[in-house]
């Protein structure tokens, strides 16, 4: 008998919900293990140099620490992520300021913290760069030379080309060109990064806040020379992660170990903010080059586009976050001809790694603004622009990827800018503004997001999920996708409950724990909803199968006779477990070498709208309103699918306006709360979330990816806005009011991050500057 309401699509109660409301969860900080010490690290403070000494001060008692350096690491020393190249301690060369040198363990953190400022480090200074502009100088100095042969400073490079690009130009009414450029932005979860290590005769174990795992799982076994069953990986309640603990636990966990290691203690090892904001990895700041061949009516013939990323001092997942910044970065539209050249250079910050969204959002602002500005060129609004150049069912993206699933663009943008009153606003603020020291404008952007690892990338990851029934005849979900706050255990327990049609309360799902859950890859790319999601639903039907074939359970049942078939099983055959592993579609089909294919299973589509006021007289930009409208096929749990949507526009606003990392030779300089200004609750206008649901038959029950997605279009919206305020592009982000105050006190300064990129042949060429 099926529950009376379906629970897919309802707003279930947060599993996890009770024990954080009632203080029951635990996160690291609220865990003590006996003989505990606590761990902290001695860093790099210069960008780039040889370590010529380590001195310790006569002034703390040293027969007490704990000590780590390289020498003491009983495996590799690197921290793996994609490459080798990341040492887990500097044994020589640093290459960047924070880099972790000697690690400490003591009882007492107050001591433990006088004896870090009591190491030195003495250095012979070697040159540093710090720019994308600067680590591509043909004299720049050599940080980092790549194996396959690539350019020196060069990570990783991507060529995507469709058509014949070279052929347009001759032919085209426009050739437009412009340059945007975008931040860095750190993740500030809510806890700071944080574990617990243990080292015993059977192994090593680390407890951490964290996102994946098996990455930790995978270092750990190769700096400490161990096979993987020797290492154990716990995630405990974690507060918040962005990305900003997929690939950065490793490095503090490996430490924690390592200490952990030496002294024969459990060490905690958590950081404080100022550590936190300054030595882990954050968005990458990226530069987009477009150059477009345009028809007197608006459509797009062909372009070129050239997207750089800075990685930082090491690879870590820059060509993860590059590949997907390629791919979006020809946005929702029909390319005939197009050619992208991606790189992701090195310079001596810190390494720059995973924040929601990874790529696409930097690419996506470049596209949207250079969008706006192609209307503007050709004489048309941004609404007919898009219109003319919607990719439609039957078209083709970039890669070539041919779209098969329904989709309405003009539909969706007709719907957004009908919500958000755009053409009477657009009317009201041409009228008032002249007259008025508030300008007001509104501006959208248009865009996709690809659910899932890129291309091949999930049969690699060739992830596998289990469902287990406990004592008591409940199904335990076993995987290795972590909760951090956005939702997976409550999603994920809504598709089995679902599937099984069993109440919701009846479901359990395990805290991933290396030793009992499976490996079904990392909780990243909008991938867990989708990909385990449906995984966790095949698993269901297989359990079914499993006790219907054992004439246990009919075909249709209750839960009590669920429950008593699945403890008779036990009883009388053993262990109830069914288990599925993915397998690629049979109609998916990517090519890496040409990097051209079907690059996700399915893509989620939006369109958003702000409406924002600039003020000239404090030249202070304001968010007023905002709409966001997607289409992400079944929405599982409404509420907290509202929730990731707000919580993205609101970190999207705060990349578009607020949130800015200052830089000063590779060291973050505003490493705190005080002076990294993100935008609270009150900063934050009404955010209207909107949805349509065209379901998938690559997720459970027609459900896509939505965590990515709303972090890609706030940026643009806004500045498309404030253009439309003003009068005045601005092609960078976060755009601060002392920058608002520069153009607008001298309207006819060139701006600084606009192209000037030649002409393939003679012709109207029209760049982004400010005219």
């Amino acid at each position: 008998m099926a529950p009376k309401e379906p629970i897919v699509g309802a707003p279930a109660l947060r599993y996890e919900g009770e024990a954080k409301v009632l203080g029951r969860a635990k996160y690291i900080d609220d865990l003590h293990f006996p003989r505990m010490i606590h761990g902290a690290t001695v860093r790099s403070k210069f960008p780039r140099g040889r370590i010529t000494a380590i001195r310790y001060g006569e002034s703390i008692p040293w027969n007490e620490f704990t000590i780590v350096t390289w020498k003491d690491i009983p495996g590799e020393n690197t921290i793996v992520h994609l490459l080798k190249d990341h040492p887990c301690l500097v044994q020589e060369i640093v290459n960047h300021p924070e880099e972790p040198i000697v690690l400490l363990a003591h009882p007492d953190k107050a001591l433990l913290r006088k004896a870090v400022d009591a190491v030195t480090i003495e250095y012979e200074p070697l040159p540093a760069v710090f720019t994308i502009e600067e680590s591509e100088a043909p004299d720049a100095p050599v940080i980092w030379n790549s194996e396959a042969g690539d350019s020196p400073n060069v990570f990783k490079t991507y060529l995507m080309e469709k058509g014949h690009v070279d052929d347009v130009w001759a032919i085209a009414d426009y050739i437009i060109e412009g340059e945007y450029s975008t931040g860095a932005q750190e993740q500030l979860y809510i806890e700071n990064n944080g574990v617990i290590a243990e080292y015993t005769e059977e192994g090593v174990t680390v407890w951490g806040s964290m996102q994946c795992p098996y990455y930790l799982h995978h270092a750990l076994q190769l700096a400490f020379a161990l096979p993987e069953e020797k290492c154990r990986v716990i995630q405990v309640e974690t507060g918040g992660a962005f990305g900003g603990k997929e690939d950065y636990p490793s490095v503090i966990g490996c430490h924690a170990a390592l200490l952990a290691m030496k002294s024969g203690r459990p060490v905690k090892m958590v950081y404080d903010r100022l550590e936190d904001m300054a030595a882990t990895t954050k968005r990458h700041p990226s530069r987009t080059r477009h150059r477009t061949a345009v028809s007197k009516d608006g459509r797009l013939l062909g372009g070129e586009i050239e997207f750089a990323i800075d990685g930082g001092a090491y690879v870590t997942l820059s060509p993860v976050v590059l590949s997907r910044g390629t791919i979006h970065a020809a946005g929702p539209y029909n390319w005939p001809h197009l050619r992208i050249r991606a790189k992701a250079v090195a310079t001596n910050c810190p390494p720059h790694g995973a924040f929601r969204g990874f790529g696409a959002p930097q690419s996506i602002f470049g596209l949207e603004r250079h969008m706006d500005l192609i209307a503007k060129t050709v004489g048309i609004t941004p609404e007919e622009l898009r219109r003319r150049n919607f990719l439609q069912p039957g078209g083709t993206t970039a890669t070539g990827q041919l779209i098969k699933d329904p989709i309405d663009l003009n539909g969706m943008l007709t719907r957004a800018l009908e919500e958000s009153g755009y053409h009477a606003k657009r009317a009201e603020f041409a009228k008032t503004n002249p007259t008025s020291p508030i300008k007001r404008g509104i501006g959208f952007a248009a865009f996709m997001h690809g659910a899932g690892f890129t291309g091949s990338g999930e049969r690699r990851l060739n992830s596998l999920v289990a469902i287990e029934v406990d004592d008591e005849g409940r199904p335990e979900i076993l995987v290795s996708s972590t909760e951090f706050g956005q939702g997976t255990n409550t999603i994920l327990c809504q598709v089995a409950s679902q599937a099984l049609q069993i109440p919701y309360k009846n479901v359990r799902i395990a805290q991933p724990d290396t030793n009992r859950v499976p490996n079904s890859g990392p909780t990243v790319a909008s991938r867990t909803a989708m990909i385990v999601g449906k995984l966790v639903e095949d698993a269901s039907h297989n359990l079914l199968t499993c006790m219907r074939e054992s004439g246990l359970l009919g075909e249709t049942y209750t839960p009590e006779q669920f429950c008593h078939a699945a403890l008779a099983y036990k009883q009388q055959l053993g262990e109830l477990r069914a288990t599925a592993r993915y397998q690629a579609p049979g109609d998916i089909f990517w090519d890496d070498d040409k990097y051209r294919g079907d690059a996700y299973p399915a893509y989620a589509w939006a369109v958003y709208v702000a409406e924002v006021a600039v003020d000239t007289r404090t030249y202070m930009a304001e968010v007023k309103n905002f709409w966001a409208l997607q289409e992400v096929g079944k929405v599982l749990n409404p509420v907290l699918a509202k929730g990731q949507v707000e919580g993205g526009v609101a970190q999207g606003i705060g990349y578009a306006i607020y949130e800015k990392c200052v830089w000063k030779d590779g060291v973050m300089a505003n490493n705190q709360m005080t002076n990294y200004i993100m935008p609270t609750s009150a900063d934050l206008p009404p955010i209207h979330v909107l949805f349509e649901e065209v379901p998938s038959i690559h997720g459970p029950f027609g459900a896509k990816g939505i965590g990515e997605l709303p972090m890609d279009g706030p940026a643009p919206a806004i500045l498309n806005a404030i253009e439309e305020a003003t009068g005045v592009r601005f092609n960078h982000c976060p755009l601060l009011p002392e920058d608002i105050f520069d153009k607008l006190a001298n309207p006819t300064l060139t701006s600084a991050d606009s192209s000037q990129l030649q002409p393939a042949v003679a012709g109207p060429v029209f760049s982004g500057t400010t005219p």
